[in-house]
């Protein structure tokens, strides 16, 4: 592939969502009207005990990634007490379906003896996106006998079914700092209605030990599916940029079995910037005929997202 950076599109910085502190528009995620683009991401607020939560906001723009507008009030509010997503949504996705504007959501509540623990909801938006209403207070996807817990990142692709790519959790592991990390890998489950769905296990195989795989998006290019995601070692990744997020590759005929080649991705950090040391989350969209790729950069999404198009297969 040859993918053409387009720069650092939004920076969440000049809006304030929380006072003093607005930085992070995490997990860009498109869905396109006939005249601009809604972008979903996800900002983080100071918690009471130094810890964060997570809202989705969106920023309106045009073909050309000019700011129309930003939502300064979260698109859907956090879970109830004890629920799974009861401290943040992150991240989220929406898709078009003939059920309606679905969002499905990555809900995650801390825990006591690990960080974080997650879910797999899902929205319902009858304003065209503007605000979204949960089916129910439960996830449609969460831990279960062979995935045992982090059930999470989900995208869906619509054909004669449902196909909902995620992630699963497999270990905490304790560090060499004494901190616990989690490593996880992508899944797949598929769906006649949305809503139930059936699992089928790993799709994506590691490139190195202990890798963690995070956010599938795939999308339908000269024949085949291709899915981009992004990777990082489960241990040092938060400091050492050659262990942090960087972006793979897999290709499909079927959108079951899938071949990993990341270096035919063609997508390589730039030398300096705000994407220099990580590039992370990404999310691929067609917008009047051609594939545009979102994503996070330095310090997972701190100052914002970028764009990149997509020139050839």
């Amino acid at each position: 592939m040859r993918w053409k950076k387009l720069g650092h599109i939004f920076d969440p910085e000049p809006y304030g969502f929380f006072g003093d502190y607005s930085a992070f528009a995490q997990s860009p995620q498109a869905l396109v009207f006939d005249d601009f683009v809604r972008i979903y991401f996800s900002t983080r607020e100071p918690d009471t005990d130094g810890t964060f939560k997570s809202h989705v906001r969106y920023v309106d723009m045009t073909p050309a990634f000019e700011v129309i507008r930003v939502s300064h009030e979260a698109v859907i509010p956090l879970g109830k007490l004890g629920t799974f997503d009861e401290h943040g949504i992150f991240p989220f996705h929406v898709t078009r379906t003939k059920g309606g504007l679905y969002g499905y959501t990555s809900g995650w509540s801390r825990r006591e003896s690990v960080s974080v623990e997650t879910g797999i909801g899902l929205a319902v938006s009858r304003d065209d996106g503007l605000t979204f209403e949960r089916l129910g207070d439960g996830p449609v996807l969460s831990a279960s006998v062979d995935e045992p817990f982090l059930v999470g990142d989900p995208f869906v692709v619509t054909r004669e079914r449902q196909y909902m790519y995620y992630i699963y959790g497999t270990t905490w592991k304790e560090g060499p700092d004494g901190v616990a990390e989690r490593t996880y890998k992508i899944a797949l489950a598929t769906s006649t209605d949305g809503q139930s769905f059936t699992r089928h296990g790993r799709v994506v195989p590691d490139a190195i030990p202990d890798e963690s795989q995070a956010l599938p998006t795939v999308f339908e290019a000269d024949g085949r599916y291709h899915m981009v995601f992004c990777f990082r070692d489960t241990f040092g990744f938060r400091t050492d940029p050659t262990r942090g997020y960087r972006l793979g590759y897999a290709y499909s005929d079927d959108l079951v079995d899938w071949t990993r080649d990341d270096a035919a991705l063609g997508f390589e950090r730039s030398d300096t910037g705000w994407d220099a040391d990580m590039e992370c989350y990404p999310h691929v969209f067609e917008m009047k005929g051609r594939h545009y790729l979102l994503y996070n950069g330095n310090a997972f999404g701190r100052d914002g997202f970028g764009a990149a198009v997509l020139e050839d297969v």
